[in-house]
């Protein structure tokens, strides 16, 4: 280019031609072109469009944290209702509630302070839900609308400015082809030319439209400077909008993790003030009378009573140990001691021996006397023969037997014999005997000999006399007196009688 500026210079001092005067000011053109390339290859829109990336990833960082705080709120909110169905579980009073003191420092306190303060974790959780959306998230959300805006600035400020420049560029790019072709023209044709196509007229126009151009390049460098200086300033408004954003944030979600943690400490505090005895102790003063009392004696059987203890049924006629001979002849053990004991009912009843506490006293031997024929005694001795009415194994296989018996002494064996005689209907009722418990046993009081099972026709029911006693079965017995009651039908009198 200057190389042409100088040929024209050096046309223009022709003879017969007019001298030409260039302005002052196509030096400061000639060392703005001597800069670089008269249109860079660099693009103006690429240093906007990368702050526009900028702002884009301040504003998706910014969108990360919105959701970030919107995720906890929603979980706080869902919390919240996860807390509700926590208080359900303890809503309702205790089962068997009763048997709790309801006064405050026992089970049930316990129960309504961790209402209470479960019902305080709801409040909170929903509380942290309303601060985050009410707080923080404006917050951000401002923030947010604020790159938002700074980027519509950027495009329409400086993309702006870059749009401009693009097309100053354009324009001087077909100009400085034009006086291409011109100057070759100008070579080809001899310098005979048109005056438009005049390479001076279009080099002219050159300088002009790159003087445009080079002014829309300043503007706009001028322009993303003062962007860029801006960036840095609006970038740390952003870090510092975060970070208040997130102080906040923290205040009101540890202020709530401080919350539940005094609410957990509150209910641990309130279970370990509770005695270890307290419900325990309350228990047994409300519940005294139903409860065993430990310093109360023991109940022992003197001690009970029952209806028809006393009854004159249930006091034996005589009892004590008596000595059975073996009734299998083939046995060699001879004498066997056992508990025998006639009651009022006319039973001679054996058992094992006198203990009734471990076991059932259930009559080994049964005998009913009336049916049974007595001996006389012998010394100690003395026979009984009857049927064993017992149920037991021995009675039915023995049916009617007779049993030989030795009491302790001849004293206790003639005992024996007036009370079994006597209950036979073959003697007087007599005062019961008492022994020591090694001999034969009666209470003290007198007894009534009982009533047989039934009654022979003529009897003092129908107004006639009694029949008179059997004694024909009884052997070295003398005659005794009849006792005042009605003669049964199986003591009738016997038209023969059994010895032994």
């Amino acid at each position: 280019m200057r190389r042409q500026l100088t040929t024209m210079s050096e046309k223009a001092g022709l003879p017969g031609s007019h001298p030409v005067t260039m302005p002052n000011r196509q030096v400061s053109t000639s060392s703005a072109m001597s800069d670089g390339d008269a249109v860079p290859t660099t693009d103006p829109k690429d240093t906007t469009e990368l702050l526009a990336e900028r702002l884009q990833a301040w504003k998706h960082a910014v969108g990360y944290l919105e959701d970030y705080v919107g995720a906890i709120e929603k979980a706080n909110k869902a919390n919240g209702k996860e807390y509700e169905k926590v208080l359900k579980t303890i809503s309702s009073p205790l089962k068997e509630g009763h048997h709790f003191d309801q006064d405050l420092g026992g089970m049930a306190g316990l129960f309504e302070n961790m209402r209470q303060n479960t019902q305080g974790l709801v409040n909170t959780h929903v509380e942290t839900e309303k601060n985050l959306k009410g707080s923080v998230l404006p917050i951000l959300d401002r923030l947010h609308k604020e790159i938002k805006n700074k980027s519509k600035e950027l495009a329409s400020g400086a993309s702006k400015g870059a749009k401009e420049v693009d097309k100053a560029r354009n324009t001087t790019q077909k100009h400085i082809e034009l006086l291409g072709q011109q100057t070759a023209n100008f070579e080809s044709s001899g310098g005979r030319i048109a005056s438009s196509e005049d390479p001076y007229v279009v080099h002219r126009g050159v300088l002009h439209r790159l003087a445009t151009q080079v002014l829309h390049e300043n503007n706009n460098r001028h322009d993303l400077i003062s962007v860029q200086q801006n960036f840095a300033q609006f970038e740390a408004h952003v870090i510092e909008v975060i970070q208040q954003a997130l102080m906040a944030f923290n205040q009101i979600v540890g202020g709530q993790a401080q919350k539940e943690e005094q609410l957990y400490a509150d209910i641990l505090g309130t279970a370990q003030r509770v005695p270890p005895d307290f419900e325990w102790t309350r228990f047994v003063g409300r519940n005294g009378n139903l409860l065993v009392d430990p310093s109360a004696g023991e109940r022992t059987i003197d001690g009970i009573a029952f209806p028809n203890q006393d009854h004159k049924s249930t006091k034996p006629l005589i009892e004590g140990t008596l000595e059975r001979k073996s009734r299998n002849k083939l046995s060699m053990s001879g004498y066997s001691s056992g508990y025998y004991v006639v009651t009022p009912s006319k039973y001679l009843h054996e058992f094992k021996d006198n203990e009734y506490l471990k076991k059932d006293p259930v009559p080994q031997i049964s005998i009913y006397l009336p049916e049974a024929t007595i001996g006389t005694t012998n010394g100690e001795k003395f026979h009984v023969k009857g049927k064993d009415v017992s149920k037991g194994l021995g009675s039915k296989l023995s049916g009617t037997s007779e049993i030989a018996f030795k009491a302790h002494t001849a004293a206790d064996a003639q005992k024996w014999f007036e009370v079994i005689r006597a209950a036979a209907g073959a003697g007087p009722t007599t005062e019961a005997y008492s022994s020591t418990p090694s001999s034969p046993v009666s209470p003290d009081e007198k007894r009534v000999v009982s009533m047989p099972p039934a009654y022979a026709e003529g009897s003092v029911a129908e107004g006639k006399q009694p029949a008179p006693i059997q004694t024909s079965g009884v052997t070295g017995g003398e005659t005794v007196a009849s006792p005042t009651a009605a003669t049964p039908v199986s003591a009738a009198p016997a038209t023969t009688g059994e010895k032994f």
